[in-house]
């Protein structure tokens, strides 16, 4: 027994079936011990430690009466950050339709992950030449529009939150300026990312006031030159609020 997952580390091996565990719980909603060893075709010891690990996480619980287990509810925060992302991407893309069809501009929606801004959702200008596909696309925070807005919203208030992708020289110069960002709600990004390249990005917050997202328009610097950028810099700003309100925050800022 135990032959299963051939060829991997034994930490893997572990999260592998760890993770197959929670898939057979949430199949049968709840089951044994010596039915999960068997489905994983494991010794039951094995089966029990795994189970013991993910319940001392609040993943999964034991139920008293019949000694069988069943999904816990600390798989409910796991989930609900991942509904967060899902449903601003729903609440947002029609803002996002609409912004691009006025502005004639590419519209993202980026989120944070583990130190970059992650394009979770685009919407396209009719009108332009050339287009580029952000959508999956990882991008740095320091550099950025959608980068300085997120990190605006974590870094003045905790230091220690700065990324380790942000580089060493100049976070001085990038905390000042996400503290400009803050105050007025929105930032830019004039060719720092990539040479001819401007954009500009607002928050998104959800029903608590936390930002959840940036909502960026960008463009080729000769489309969307400064002066360009400060007169639509409103309608972003304006559009990230909208899709705030539809996350469920009404408050003003």
């Amino acid at each position: 027994m135990g032959n299963t997952v051939r060829g991997r580390e034994p930490g893997v091996q572990s999260v592998d079936r760890a993770i197959t565990l929670l898939t057979l719980l949430a199949d049968r909603s709840e089951a044994g011990v010596s039915e999960l060893a068997a489905s994983l075709d494991v010794h039951k010891s094995t089966a029990f430690r795994l189970l013991g690990a993910l319940e001392e996480r609040g993943l999964v619980e034991q139920i008293a009466d019949r000694g069988k287990y069943r999904l816990g509810f600390g798989l409910i925060p796991l989930a609900g950050r991942v509904a967060e992302r899902l449903e601003v991407t729903t609440q947002g893309h029609p803002v996002c339709e609409t912004l691009a069809e006025r502005l004639g501009e590419t519209v993202n929606i980026a989120i944070p992950d583990r130190g970059w801004a992650v394009n979770v959702d685009q919407a396209r200008g009719p009108s332009m030449v050339t287009t580029f596909n952000w959508l999956g696309r990882i991008t740095p925070m320091h550099n950025t529009s959608s980068g300085k807005v997120l990190l605006a919203s974590v870094v003045l208030d905790d230091p220690t939150t700065m990324p380790d992708t942000v580089p060493d020289e100049g976070r001085e110069a990038l905390v000042e300026e996400l503290r400009r960002v803050r105050r007025h709600g929105y930032a830019w990004s004039l060719e720092e990312l990539e040479t001819g390249l401007n954009a500009v990005a607002a928050p998104v917050l959800d029903h608590g006031g936390a930002v959840v997202a940036a909502l960026s328009v960008s463009g080729p610097a000769y489309r969307l030159p400064a002066e360009r950028i400060e007169r639509i810099t409103p309608e972003v700003v304006a559009a990230g609020r909208e899709i705030s309100r539809r996350m469920g925050f009404w408050r003003d800022r």
